[in-house]
């Protein structure tokens, strides 16, 4: 793991995040869609959260001797503006880079970042069985548990996909303070670039 480096993502990474993201449309149920998009719509996907250089959420890789081999992003929960203080997270790794601690690495600046943005509560959307098949386990529910997070919502049979329905899960994480008034939100696009340093970002 010591020489995987995680820097800021660019829409130059697009193609090896789509080619990872590829894997779990067509072979899991991790992912609830069913078209594997293209690199193009890939492409404007990051766009449109990068904002044009407004850019108010991480969206981060990994790279392993100049390959991609993980991303992970956070994005608006809801979109309405009391919930400007909560986020969802969102992590795909290339397949045989899993159970190698890298999940848990990005997952650890993700969050340091939006400690730093006075995020106060990240959740994450989870594919979860009614029982463990071949395109889904409890893996992704289970690993978020020994990050911290705790159960808050289940949605019945809610996802239809290999002739199958599955479940989907809310899982949630409180990283900051709940102030009687909060701290603005601090763009991801404004922070520093020492201050990305200190929190495991390289450039």
């Amino acid at each position: 793991m010591s020489s995987i480096k995680i820097r800021k993502a660019t829409v130059k990474d697009a193609e090896s995040i789509q080619k990872i993201y590829k894997y779990y449309v067509e072979k899991t149920a991790i992912t609830f869609e069913i078209k594997v998009p293209t690199v193009n719509e890939f492409r404007l996907r990051m766009e449109e959260k990068m904002n044009n250089g407004f850019q108010k959420y991480p969206y981060i890789v990994a790279e392993e001797n100049d390959e991609v081999i993980g991303y992970a992003y956070t994005s608006p929960f809801i979109g309405r503006e009391a919930y400007n203080w909560s986020a969802v997270t969102t992590i795909y790794l290339k397949n045989n880079a899993i159970k190698k601690g890298l999940g848990r690495r990005l997952y650890e600046v993700i969050e340091n970042i939006s400690k730093v943005q006075n995020i106060t509560n990240l959740y994450a959307c989870i594919g979860y069985p009614e029982k463990e098949d071949e395109y889904l386990t409890n893996n992704s529910k289970d690993f978020h548990e020994h990050l911290g997070y705790r159960l808050v919502g289940l949605f019945n049979k809610c996802g239809y996909k290999f002739n199958c329905w599955y479940h989907m899960v809310w899982m949630e994480k409180i990283l900051n303070e709940h102030k009687s008034i909060p701290d603005p939100v601090i763009p991801f696009s404004e922070l520093s670039s020492k201050k990305l340093l200190e929190l495991g970002l390289v450039e």
